[in-house]
C-alpha cells in the first residue's frame, strides 16, 4: 500500500476533519445537517433502485480491453443486461489507465459493475495475479466532498459496508491530479463488488448536493500541464477566474471547447435556460472564441451557491455528452 492510501480498519479514526459527511454519519459541531425538504427521499429499497446514478472507476488498459471484449461484445451484453449507459474512455498515449462511466438506475449501476467483476474474474489480467481466486478489484472515483458520507463517523459506515458486503476497502488520501475527485478501491467476488456498490451509491445519491462542483478527473501523461480538466477545460482554481461584485455575487469564466458548446445551450435554447432557471445564476456565452484554441468563454454571475449549482449542471452536461460520445464511437467499432 501506498502512502497516499489507507486501509480503513475499525481500530483507525477513518475520516479527516476537513470531509463533510451527512447526518449522523458527521462528527457534532462541525456542520448543520441539512432538513428532510433539501434532500431527496429514498423511503424504501425500490425508491433506491430507481434513483439515477453515474459511477465512474478507474481501469487499467488491459482491463478495459477485458471489459469491452472483443468487438465491443462484453460491453455489449452489460448494457443490455442492465439498461444502463456504459462506456469506456479512449486511450491515451502513455497512459495506463482509463476511465469507464456507467449511468443508470442505481439497481443498474450495481448490476453493471458486478458484471464487470466478474468479467475480471473470469479473464483475468496480469495485474490480477495477487489477488485471491475468484476475486478483483474495482476502483471507483468518488467526489472528494462525498468521501465523509461513505466513511461516516469513526468510520463506522465504511466498516459496516465492508462487513454486510463481504469486501475489503482501501480509500486514497489524496485527490487525483487535476481534479477533486478521489479513488475507493473495492475488492471481492462479482456479488459481494454488487452489493457494495448498491450501498455506495446509496449514500451517494442520498448526498448528491456535495458533489457539486466536482472536477472530474482524466487520466493524462505526467507531463500534462496544470490547467485542469481533460477535454472540456473548465477553469476552477485559478483566483483571475473569480471576481467579487458587491461584496455577494461572484464571477466566474469557464472556457469550453467549441465542439461542446452546442451540448450545453441545447436545442433552441432549451438546455442553458434550463440550468439558469434551476441555478438561478445568470450565464452568458461570448459569441466568438477567446483565443486562438477555439474555446467559448461562459460567464456565470451569482450567489456563491447559484454558481456552484450552474457549474454543476454544466459538469455534469458536459460528462453526458462525452459518455455518450465515447458510446456512439464503440459501437461504430463494433
Amino acid at each position: 500500500m501506498t502512502d497516499t492510501e489507507q486501509q480503513y480498519e475499525s481500530s483507525k479514526p477513518l475520516y479527516e476533519k476537513s470531509y463533510p459527511s451527512n447526518g449522523a454519519a458527521e462528527p457534532a459541531g462541525e456542520s448543520e445537517p441539512q432538513s428532510d425538504a433539501q434532500q431527496p427521499q429514498f423511503p424504501n429499497d425500490e425508491a433506491f433502485a430507481a434513483a439515477q446514478l453515474t459511477l465512474r472507476a478507474l481501469v487499467s488498459s488491459k482491463e478495459a480491453g477485458v471489459i469491452i471484449g472483443k468487438q465491443g461484445k462484453n460491453v455489449a451484453d452489460l448494457r443490455e443486461a442492465t439498461g444502463v449507459k456504459a462506456g469506456v474512455s479512449k486511450p491515451v498515449p502513455g497512459v495506463h489507465d482509463r476511465v469507464l462511466s456507467v449511468t443508470g438506475t442505481l439497481e443498474g449501476v450495481a448490476k453493471a459493475y458486478s458484471m464487470a467483476a466478474q468479467t475480471l474474474v473470469d479473464s483475468p489480467p496480469p495485474s490480477a495475479s495477487s489477488l485471491a481466486s475468484g476475486t478483483t478489484s474495482i476502483r471507483l472515483l468518488i467526489s472528494h466532498n462525498q468521501m465523509g458520507t461513505i466513511i461516516g463517523r469513526q468510520g463506522l459506515k465504511i466498516k459496516a459496508i465492508q462487513d454486510e458486503c463481504s469486501v475489503r476497502m482501501v480509500a486514497s488520501k489524496e485527490m487525483l491530479p487535476n481534479s477533486t475527485e478521489r479513488i475507493v478501491e473495492v475488492q471481492g467476488g462479482a456479488e459481494s463488488i454488487r452489493l457494495a456498490v448498491w450501498e455506495i451509491g446509496k449514500c451517494l445519491v442520498e448526498d448528491w448536493q456535495r458533489a457539486t462542483g466536482t472536477i472530474l478527473y482524466n487520466p493524462q501523461p505526467k507531463e500534462f500541464g496544470s490547467g485542469g480538466y481533460s477535454g472540456p477545460r473548465v477553469r476552477t482554481g485559478n483566483p483571475a477566474d473569480f471576481e467579487s461584485a458587491d461584496g455577494a455575487d461572484q464571477t466566474q469564466n469557464i472556457a469550453i471547447p467549441a465542439d461542446m458548446v452546442g451540448c450545453i445551450i441545447g436545442r433552441g435554447g432549451a438546455k442553458i435556460q434550463e440550468i439558469r432557471r434551476v441555478s438561478g445564476a445568470r450565464i452568458s456565452i461570448a459569441k466568438q472564441p477567446h483565443d486562438e484554441s477555439g474555446e467559448r468563454m461562459f460567464t456565470i454571475r451569482g450567489t456563491a451557491d447559484e454558481n456552484e449549482r450552474a457549474l454543476f449542471m454544466l459538469y455534469e452536461q458536459l460528462e453526458h455528452e462525452k459518455v455518450r460520445r465515447q458510446m456512439e464511437d464503440q459501437e461504430q467499432d463494433e
